[in-house]
């Protein structure tokens, strides 16, 4: 099992940078950087890409509404030829607030559009002429759009690696079912060992039926706070927001992927009330209606031996990429403990 860890993405990038290398000593794999609405993350890959030597440094994630899917094959060859065949590229369709309110660009066919996208970088990245003709993209433009003058080409750089890792993140079935068949790698939000199969696991098995045996075994990435204490509700509790703000107000009231997770999951009337009260502007309210257990179930706090259970509880279930936020007067330390604790899983 690989160690990852999620940066913030408010800014403090040398103070982060640093951070990340004392993190890469202590054992950690993967270094995820976000692009929400704030900073790009290719910028500050590129950066980490020059403070790092072995930590392989993933988009997490790159909507794929903003770039066109050759920009994206390049943004990845890019960073991976900065860091010697580290990057990974993440991709996501974000969300209809995010990409049509902060973008401009309507957000349709998610799925779709993934998938072809997948192609259209694996294409570029062998440097084979780009000549695509999809549903959503069509490369070059077909007759009748724009000049007319638009040629099939190949990239002119020769990438590091002609397979960079490709991890999506999907909840849906459909998207789950495609990223399954299509993908390296999975990046759920709120993995919850004990009911991910009955989630997920229909889903996954069907795409999984149709991958091509040649990509490997597909990664998939669950984790969140880890704290070793005996007193965990504090720690817990540093979750409510964030769950707050995505099962409540991470969408719309009858378009929120977060809030239907939250229902598949058991919890449809705390799903709800959650989402009623923070759409009401009562957020204090609706984080505290994150039910204890979903907190307990998706995150790792509590005394060594309750942490020790949780991370072969996510072992058991697949996961492969432990992903976490340490919480802890020393997370480098913590870092530390949890890769000898995984190494011995």
């Amino acid at each position: 099992m690989k160690l990852a860890m999620q940066l913030q993405y408010s800014g403090g990038f040398k103070e982060s940078a640093r951070q990340v290398s004392e993190y890469e000593k202590a054992g950690l794999d993967i270094v995820w950087v976000a692009e929400a609405y704030g900073f790009d993350a290719p910028s500050f890959m590129g950066y980490l890409a020059a403070t790092t030597e072995t930590i392989q440094i993933g988009a997490g994630i790159l909507p794929i509404y903003t770039r066109t899917p050759t920009l994206l094959a390049m943004t990845a060859a890019g960073v991976d030829a900065m860091t010697d065949g580290r990057c990974i590229l993440g991709l996501g369709a974000s969300g209809p607030q995010v990409i049509e309110g902060f973008h401009g660009v309507a957000y349709d066919a998610p799925v779709g559009r993934t998938r072809e996208i997948i192609d259209i970088c694996r294409m570029t990245w062998k440097r084979e002429r780009v000549s695509y003709d999809g549903r959503y993209y069509q490369l070059p433009l077909p007759e009748g759009q724009g000049t007319g003058l638009g040629k099939p080409l190949k990239m002119i750089s020769h990438p590091v690696r002609e397979e960079i890792p490709i991890y999506v993140a999907s909840l849906g079935p459909a998207n789950v079912r495609m990223t399954a068949e299509m993908a390296d790698g999975w990046l759920p939000i709120f993995y919850m060992p004990e009911r991910a199969d009955e989630v997920w696991g229909d889903d996954l098995r069907a795409g999984l039926a149709k991958r091509d045996p040649s990509l490997g075994p597909l990664q998939t990435v669950g984790g969140g706070i880890v704290a070793i204490t005996d007193d965990p509700d504090p720690i817990l509790d540093l979750g409510r927001g964030m769950a707050a703000l995505y099962i409540g107000g991470m969408g719309a009231r009858e378009r929120n992927f977060y809030n239907q997770l939250a229902c598949r999951y058991g919890y449809e009337a705390e799903a709800k009330a959650v989402q009623d009260l923070y759409l009401d502007g009562k957020k204090k309210e609706a984080a505290a209606e994150i039910p204890r257990e979903f907190l307990e179930l998706t995150n790792m706090v509590g005394p060594e031996g309750w942490i020790r259970d949780r991370l072969a509880a996510y072992a058991e279930a697949g996961v492969s990429v432990l992903n976490v936020i340490p919480v802890s007067d020393d997370p480098t330390g913590l870092l530390g403990k949890l890769r000898t604790w995984v190494d011995e899983l």
